[in-house]
Protein backbone atom coordinates (compact mmCIF):
# COMPACT_ATOMS: atom_id res chain seq x y z
CA UNK A 1 0.00 0.00 0.00
CA UNK A 2 1.17 3.87 -0.92
CA UNK A 3 2.56 5.41 2.42
CA UNK A 4 0.56 8.28 3.28
CA UNK A 5 1.52 11.68 1.61
CA UNK A 6 2.69 12.96 5.22
CA UNK A 7 3.30 9.68 6.92
CA UNK A 8 6.49 10.40 9.23
CA UNK A 9 5.58 14.02 9.37
CA UNK A 10 5.14 14.88 13.58
CA UNK A 11 3.05 17.89 14.38
CA UNK A 12 2.41 19.24 17.80
CA UNK A 13 -1.13 20.71 17.66
CA UNK A 14 -1.29 23.47 20.26
CA UNK A 15 -4.74 25.26 18.98
CA UNK A 16 -8.52 24.68 20.21
CA UNK A 17 -11.48 25.45 19.11
CA UNK A 18 -12.16 24.91 15.20
CA UNK A 19 -9.82 27.60 13.47
CA UNK A 20 -6.65 25.58 14.15
CA UNK A 21 -8.42 21.98 14.60
CA UNK A 22 -9.82 22.39 11.25
CA UNK A 23 -6.23 22.75 9.85
CA UNK A 24 -4.90 20.10 12.12
CA UNK A 25 -7.78 17.38 11.02
CA UNK A 26 -6.45 18.30 7.35
CA UNK A 27 -2.63 17.01 7.82
CA UNK A 28 -3.72 14.13 10.36
CA UNK A 29 -5.65 13.12 7.27
CA UNK A 30 -3.14 13.19 5.00
CA UNK A 31 -1.54 10.67 7.19
CA UNK A 32 0.79 13.10 9.90
CA UNK A 33 1.32 12.03 13.44
CA UNK A 34 -0.82 15.50 15.39
CA UNK A 35 -0.66 15.21 19.22
CA UNK A 36 -2.89 17.82 20.35
CA UNK A 37 -2.41 19.65 23.45
CA UNK A 38 -4.85 20.10 26.28
CA UNK A 39 -4.51 22.46 29.21
CA UNK A 40 -6.38 21.19 32.33
CA UNK A 41 -9.51 22.76 31.88
CA UNK A 42 -9.44 21.14 28.40
CA UNK A 43 -10.34 22.58 24.73
CA UNK A 44 -13.46 24.43 25.31
CA UNK A 45 -15.07 22.87 22.18
CA UNK A 46 -15.09 19.97 24.20
CA UNK A 47 -18.40 21.52 25.84
CA UNK A 48 -19.07 24.57 24.09
CA UNK A 49 -19.72 21.83 20.92
CA UNK A 50 -23.14 20.80 22.64
CA UNK A 51 -24.31 18.13 25.16
CA UNK A 52 -22.66 14.33 24.81
CA UNK A 53 -22.73 11.48 27.43
CA UNK A 54 -20.19 12.16 28.98
CA UNK A 55 -20.16 15.63 29.39
CA UNK A 56 -16.43 15.69 28.11
CA UNK A 57 -16.72 15.40 24.57
CA UNK A 58 -19.33 17.22 22.10
CA UNK A 59 -20.19 15.92 18.73
CA UNK A 60 -18.76 19.31 17.45
CA UNK A 61 -15.13 18.22 19.50
CA UNK A 62 -15.57 14.73 18.08
CA UNK A 63 -15.16 15.50 14.54
CA UNK A 64 -12.44 17.71 14.51
CA UNK A 65 -10.18 16.10 16.63
CA UNK A 66 -10.16 12.52 15.46
CA UNK A 67 -7.02 11.11 14.03
CA UNK A 68 -4.97 13.14 17.12
CA UNK A 69 -3.03 11.71 19.78
CA UNK A 70 -3.97 13.27 23.29
CA UNK A 71 -1.62 15.19 25.70
CA UNK A 72 -3.15 17.24 28.86
CA UNK A 73 -0.08 19.40 30.85
CA UNK A 74 -0.13 22.61 32.80
CA UNK A 75 2.08 25.08 30.68
CA UNK A 76 1.83 27.68 34.04
CA UNK A 77 4.56 24.85 36.09
CA UNK A 78 8.07 25.37 34.69
CA UNK A 79 8.57 21.69 34.53
CA UNK A 80 5.27 21.18 31.90
CA UNK A 81 6.69 23.45 29.98
CA UNK A 82 10.09 22.35 29.82
CA UNK A 83 8.54 18.55 29.02
CA UNK A 84 6.82 20.02 26.12
CA UNK A 85 10.01 21.51 24.86
CA UNK A 86 11.41 18.11 24.99
CA UNK A 87 7.88 16.62 22.55
CA UNK A 88 8.73 20.19 20.21
CA UNK A 89 12.58 18.78 19.71
CA UNK A 90 11.32 15.91 17.73
CA UNK A 91 8.63 17.57 15.80
CA UNK A 92 8.72 19.03 12.57
CA UNK A 93 5.62 21.38 12.75
CA UNK A 94 4.59 23.47 15.56
CA UNK A 95 0.91 25.04 15.13
CA UNK A 96 -1.00 27.20 16.98
CA UNK A 97 -3.93 29.90 17.35
CA UNK A 98 -2.23 31.06 20.79
CA UNK A 99 -1.79 35.40 20.83
CA UNK A 100 1.74 36.15 19.92
CA UNK A 101 2.61 37.53 23.31
CA UNK A 102 1.22 34.63 25.06
CA UNK A 103 3.95 31.97 22.56
CA UNK A 104 6.95 34.41 23.19
CA UNK A 105 6.12 34.43 26.91
CA UNK A 106 5.96 30.40 27.10
CA UNK A 107 8.93 30.65 24.69
CA UNK A 108 7.23 28.71 22.22
CA UNK A 109 7.41 31.59 19.54
CA UNK A 110 8.91 31.12 16.18
CA UNK A 111 12.35 32.92 17.11
CA UNK A 112 12.93 31.01 20.07
CA UNK A 113 11.59 27.28 18.27
CA UNK A 114 13.65 27.61 15.20
CA UNK A 115 16.65 28.99 17.00
CA UNK A 116 17.14 25.53 18.23
CA UNK A 117 15.68 24.05 14.99
CA UNK A 118 16.15 25.86 11.85
CA UNK A 119 13.91 23.07 10.05
CA UNK A 120 10.88 23.11 12.47
CA UNK A 121 7.83 24.73 10.62
CA UNK A 122 6.16 27.13 13.06
CA UNK A 123 2.53 28.57 11.98
CA UNK A 124 0.30 30.63 13.97
CA UNK A 125 -3.01 31.71 13.59
CA UNK A 126 -3.86 34.76 14.35
CA UNK A 127 -6.88 36.79 14.56
CA UNK A 128 -4.67 39.85 12.42
CA UNK A 129 -1.78 40.57 11.12
CA UNK A 130 1.33 42.35 12.48
CA UNK A 131 1.07 46.34 12.01
CA UNK A 132 -1.93 47.08 11.97
CA UNK A 133 -3.91 48.67 15.13
CA UNK A 134 -6.38 45.46 15.54
CA UNK A 135 -2.86 43.36 16.33
CA UNK A 136 -2.88 41.39 19.49
CA UNK A 137 -6.98 41.79 20.12
CA UNK A 138 -8.71 38.33 20.23
CA UNK A 139 -11.02 37.07 17.66
CA UNK A 140 -13.68 34.65 17.21
CA UNK A 141 -15.01 33.37 13.85
CA UNK A 142 -18.29 35.70 14.33
CA UNK A 143 -15.35 38.68 15.20
CA UNK A 144 -13.44 38.07 11.92
CA UNK A 145 -17.32 37.60 9.90
CA UNK A 146 -17.64 40.92 11.41
CA UNK A 147 -14.79 42.83 10.36
CA UNK A 148 -14.21 40.87 7.04
CA UNK A 149 -17.12 42.12 5.70
CA UNK A 150 -18.33 38.71 5.42
CA UNK A 151 -21.53 39.41 7.42
CA UNK A 152 -21.99 43.05 5.98
CA UNK A 153 -22.70 40.96 2.59
CA UNK A 154 -26.13 40.50 3.61
CA UNK A 155 -27.06 43.70 4.50
CA UNK A 156 -26.25 44.72 0.69
CA UNK A 157 -29.07 41.77 0.14
CA UNK A 158 -31.48 41.92 2.80
CA UNK A 159 -31.33 44.93 4.67
CA UNK A 160 -29.14 43.60 7.78
CA UNK A 161 -26.09 42.07 8.55
CA UNK A 162 -25.97 38.66 9.61
CA UNK A 163 -23.75 35.86 10.41
CA UNK A 164 -23.12 33.16 7.90
CA UNK A 165 -24.34 30.14 10.45
CA UNK A 166 -21.43 28.40 10.05
CA UNK A 167 -17.84 28.85 11.79
CA UNK A 168 -16.67 30.31 7.69
CA UNK A 169 -14.10 31.91 8.67
CA UNK A 170 -12.16 29.31 10.94
CA UNK A 171 -13.09 26.51 8.38
CA UNK A 172 -11.62 28.59 5.51
CA UNK A 173 -8.19 30.16 7.47
CA UNK A 174 -7.91 26.30 9.07
CA UNK A 175 -7.74 24.77 5.49
CA UNK A 176 -5.23 27.70 3.93
CA UNK A 177 -3.20 27.41 7.10
CA UNK A 178 -2.94 23.58 6.46
CA UNK A 179 -1.92 24.55 2.57
CA UNK A 180 0.78 27.33 3.52
CA UNK A 181 1.90 24.24 6.15
CA UNK A 182 2.44 21.85 3.35
CA UNK A 183 3.95 24.22 0.99
CA UNK A 184 6.33 24.91 3.50
CA UNK A 185 6.77 20.97 4.02
CA UNK A 186 7.64 21.04 0.41
CA UNK A 187 10.17 23.68 0.46
CA UNK A 188 11.90 22.84 2.93
CA UNK A 189 12.30 18.83 1.69
CA UNK A 190 14.33 21.11 -1.38
CA UNK A 191 16.41 23.05 0.65
CA UNK A 192 16.68 21.71 4.03
CA UNK A 193 14.94 25.13 5.78
CA UNK A 194 12.39 25.82 8.28
CA UNK A 195 9.64 28.53 8.06
CA UNK A 196 7.72 30.21 10.31
CA UNK A 197 4.69 31.11 9.07
CA UNK A 198 1.85 33.35 10.21
CA UNK A 199 -1.87 33.02 8.95
CA UNK A 200 -3.79 36.75 10.27
CA UNK A 201 -7.79 35.40 9.72
CA UNK A 202 -8.91 39.43 9.47
CA UNK A 203 -6.47 39.55 6.17
CA UNK A 204 -7.30 36.51 4.74
CA UNK A 205 -11.34 36.79 4.81
CA UNK A 206 -10.99 40.32 3.50
CA UNK A 207 -9.01 39.16 0.96
CA UNK A 208 -11.75 36.91 -0.08
CA UNK A 209 -14.61 38.81 0.20
CA UNK A 210 -12.49 41.46 -1.89
CA UNK A 211 -11.61 39.31 -4.46
CA UNK A 212 -15.27 37.68 -4.71
CA UNK A 213 -16.70 41.61 -4.65
CA UNK A 214 -14.29 44.67 -5.23
CA UNK A 215 -15.58 44.02 -9.11
CA UNK A 216 -16.03 46.80 -10.62
CA UNK A 217 -14.13 49.03 -8.06
CA UNK A 218 -11.05 47.32 -8.99
CA UNK A 219 -10.82 50.07 -11.54
CA UNK A 220 -9.46 53.30 -10.95
CA UNK A 221 -11.54 55.18 -12.10
CA UNK A 222 -14.67 52.48 -11.27
CA UNK A 223 -16.28 50.50 -13.41
CA UNK A 224 -19.40 51.36 -10.68
CA UNK A 225 -19.81 50.06 -7.07
CA UNK A 226 -18.42 47.23 -5.67
CA UNK A 227 -20.29 44.06 -5.49
CA UNK A 228 -21.56 41.22 -7.60
CA UNK A 229 -24.84 42.54 -8.25
CA UNK A 230 -26.13 38.68 -9.20
CA UNK A 231 -24.75 36.94 -5.83
CA UNK A 232 -26.13 40.00 -3.80
CA UNK A 233 -29.42 39.94 -5.56
CA UNK A 234 -32.55 38.94 -3.16
CA UNK A 235 -33.79 37.17 -5.46
CA UNK A 236 -30.88 34.76 -5.42
CA UNK A 237 -31.78 32.07 -3.16
CA UNK A 238 -33.50 29.07 -3.25
CA UNK A 239 -36.90 28.74 -4.50
CA UNK A 240 -39.87 27.30 -3.37
CA UNK A 241 -41.30 23.98 -5.18
CA UNK A 242 -44.84 22.93 -4.81
CA UNK A 243 -43.29 20.20 -1.72
CA UNK A 244 -40.23 21.84 -0.86
CA UNK A 245 -37.06 23.82 -1.81
CA UNK A 246 -34.60 23.61 -4.49
CA UNK A 247 -31.64 25.07 -6.31
CA UNK A 248 -30.97 25.50 -9.96
CA UNK A 249 -28.13 27.71 -11.36
CA UNK A 250 -27.43 28.25 -15.20
CA UNK A 251 -24.61 30.53 -16.12
CA UNK A 252 -23.57 29.37 -19.93
CA UNK A 253 -25.95 30.25 -22.82
CA UNK A 254 -26.37 26.70 -23.79
CA UNK A 255 -27.58 26.07 -19.70
CA UNK A 256 -29.76 28.79 -19.93
CA UNK A 257 -31.84 27.39 -23.10
CA UNK A 258 -31.88 24.34 -21.21
CA UNK A 259 -33.58 25.59 -18.22
CA UNK A 260 -35.91 27.76 -20.54
CA UNK A 261 -37.09 24.36 -22.55
CA UNK A 262 -37.41 22.51 -19.23
CA UNK A 263 -39.94 25.66 -17.33
CA UNK A 264 -41.84 25.44 -20.91
CA UNK A 265 -41.08 29.60 -21.62
CA UNK A 266 -38.77 28.61 -25.23
CA UNK A 267 -39.54 31.69 -26.71
CA UNK A 268 -37.35 33.27 -23.44
CA UNK A 269 -34.21 32.17 -25.24
CA UNK A 270 -34.17 35.52 -27.16
CA UNK A 271 -35.59 37.59 -25.06
CA UNK A 272 -32.99 40.71 -25.23
CA UNK A 273 -32.68 40.24 -21.39
CA UNK A 274 -31.44 37.00 -21.26
CA UNK A 275 -29.12 36.50 -24.62
CA UNK A 276 -26.22 36.27 -23.21
CA UNK A 277 -24.09 36.11 -20.04
CA UNK A 278 -23.62 40.73 -20.55
CA UNK A 279 -27.52 40.45 -20.63
CA UNK A 280 -28.16 38.52 -17.71
CA UNK A 281 -25.65 40.44 -15.46
CA UNK A 282 -27.35 43.86 -16.61
CA UNK A 283 -30.82 42.28 -15.44
CA UNK A 284 -29.91 39.50 -12.73
CA UNK A 285 -33.25 40.80 -11.00
CA UNK A 286 -35.56 39.95 -13.49
CA UNK A 287 -33.81 36.54 -14.03
CA UNK A 288 -33.77 35.50 -10.68
CA UNK A 289 -37.50 36.57 -10.26
CA UNK A 290 -38.09 34.54 -13.29
CA UNK A 291 -36.01 31.71 -12.41
CA UNK A 292 -37.86 31.54 -8.53
CA UNK A 293 -41.75 32.10 -9.96
CA UNK A 294 -41.47 29.38 -12.42
CA UNK A 295 -40.24 26.28 -10.03
CA UNK A 296 -43.50 26.81 -7.79
CA UNK A 297 -45.83 24.95 -9.70
CA UNK A 298 -44.34 21.45 -9.51
CA UNK A 299 -42.66 19.50 -6.94
CA UNK A 300 -39.09 18.93 -6.52
CA UNK A 301 -38.95 15.49 -8.17
CA UNK A 302 -40.14 16.76 -11.44
CA UNK A 303 -37.72 19.47 -11.43
CA UNK A 304 -34.76 17.76 -10.48
CA UNK A 305 -35.58 14.98 -13.42
CA UNK A 306 -36.23 18.32 -16.05
CA UNK A 307 -33.00 19.51 -15.14
CA UNK A 308 -31.15 16.18 -15.23
CA UNK A 309 -32.62 15.70 -18.73
CA UNK A 310 -31.47 19.60 -20.01
CA UNK A 311 -27.86 18.47 -18.24
CA UNK A 312 -28.69 22.20 -16.29
CA UNK A 313 -27.08 22.21 -12.57
CA UNK A 314 -29.43 21.70 -9.82
CA UNK A 315 -30.39 20.04 -6.48
CA UNK A 316 -32.46 19.78 -3.57
CA UNK A 317 -31.83 22.26 -0.56
CA UNK A 318 -31.12 20.43 1.93
CA UNK A 319 -32.54 20.77 5.95
CA UNK A 320 -29.79 19.55 8.60
CA UNK A 321 -32.13 16.81 9.30
CA UNK A 322 -32.40 15.51 5.46
CA UNK A 323 -28.98 16.03 5.08
CA UNK A 324 -27.37 13.29 6.58
CA UNK A 325 -29.95 10.90 4.44
CA UNK A 326 -28.62 12.28 0.84
CA UNK A 327 -28.77 8.79 -1.08
CA UNK A 328 -25.16 10.26 -2.46
CA UNK A 329 -23.57 10.77 1.04
CA UNK A 330 -24.68 7.19 1.89
CA UNK A 331 -23.65 5.59 -1.79
CA UNK A 332 -20.06 7.03 -1.04
CA UNK A 333 -20.10 6.13 2.83
CA UNK A 334 -19.42 9.70 4.14
CA UNK A 335 -21.02 8.84 7.60
CA UNK A 336 -20.32 5.72 9.27
CA UNK A 337 -21.13 4.32 12.92
CA UNK A 338 -18.33 4.15 14.99
CA UNK A 339 -17.90 2.39 19.01
CA UNK A 340 -16.07 5.71 20.70
CA UNK A 341 -14.54 4.31 24.39
CA UNK A 342 -16.36 7.00 26.07
CA UNK A 343 -19.11 8.37 24.35
CA UNK A 344 -20.75 5.08 22.70
CA UNK A 345 -21.83 4.97 19.14
CA UNK A 346 -20.92 7.96 17.09
CA UNK A 347 -21.48 9.00 13.10
CA UNK A 348 -17.92 9.54 12.46
CA UNK A 349 -17.32 11.80 9.07
CA UNK A 350 -14.46 10.55 6.81
CA UNK A 351 -12.30 12.33 4.50
CA UNK A 352 -13.23 13.68 1.49
CA UNK A 353 -9.97 13.78 -0.39
CA UNK A 354 -10.17 10.51 -2.98
CA UNK A 355 -6.79 8.93 -4.00
CA UNK A 356 -6.38 6.78 -6.70
CA UNK A 357 -10.34 6.78 -6.07
CA UNK A 358 -10.43 6.08 -2.55
CA UNK A 359 -10.63 8.26 1.06
CA UNK A 360 -8.03 7.85 3.30
CA UNK A 361 -10.08 6.23 6.57
CA UNK A 362 -10.52 8.34 9.44
CA UNK A 363 -8.45 7.45 11.82
CA UNK A 364 -9.25 6.34 15.64
CA UNK A 365 -11.74 8.97 17.24
CA UNK A 366 -11.15 11.71 19.22
CA UNK A 367 -9.32 10.67 22.46
CA UNK A 368 -9.94 11.48 26.08
CA UNK A 369 -8.02 14.48 27.58
CA UNK A 370 -4.68 13.81 28.03
CA UNK A 371 -5.04 9.77 26.79
CA UNK A 372 -1.69 10.14 25.32
CA UNK A 373 0.06 11.51 27.70
CA UNK A 374 2.37 9.23 29.47
CA UNK A 375 3.01 7.61 26.51
CA UNK A 376 4.03 10.44 24.59
CA UNK A 377 6.23 12.01 27.05
CA UNK A 378 8.16 8.97 27.05
CA UNK A 379 8.95 9.09 23.71
CA UNK A 380 10.49 12.41 23.71
CA UNK A 381 12.80 10.62 26.04
CA UNK A 382 11.47 11.34 29.59
CA UNK A 383 11.93 8.95 31.95
CA UNK A 384 9.28 6.85 34.40
CA UNK A 385 10.00 9.08 37.56
CA UNK A 386 9.99 11.96 35.85
CA UNK A 387 6.80 11.58 34.14
CA UNK A 388 5.09 10.17 37.30
CA UNK A 389 6.61 13.58 39.08
CA UNK A 390 5.07 15.59 36.74
CA UNK A 391 1.66 13.65 37.70
CA UNK A 392 1.98 14.04 41.01
CA UNK A 393 2.86 17.59 40.87
CA UNK A 394 -0.51 18.09 38.28
CA UNK A 395 2.07 19.32 35.61
CA UNK A 396 0.84 16.12 33.19
CA UNK A 397 -2.90 14.99 33.64
CA UNK A 398 -5.01 12.07 31.88
CA UNK A 399 -8.58 12.03 32.17
CA UNK A 400 -9.98 9.63 34.82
Amino acid sequence: MTPAPLAGIRILDLTSVVVGPSCTLRLADYGAEVIKLEAPEGDVLRTLGGPSPSGRASGKYLHFNRNKRAICLDLKQPRALAALKRIVARCDVVVSNIRPDSLARLGLDAATLRAADPRLIHCTITGFGPGGPYRGQPAYDTVIQSVSGVAGLAERRDGAPAFAPLLLCDHVTGEITAGAILAALFRRARTGEGAAIEVPMHETMAAFVLTEHLGPASFDPPKGRAGDARVLDPNNRPAATADGWMTVTANTDAQVAGFLRAIGRPELIDDPRFRSVADRFRHAADWFVLRREALREKPTAHWLEAFRAADVPAAICHTLETLTDDPHLAAVGLLAPETHPTEGTIRTIRPTVLEDGVPAPPGPPARAQGADTRAVLAEAGLGAAEIDALFAAGAARTQT
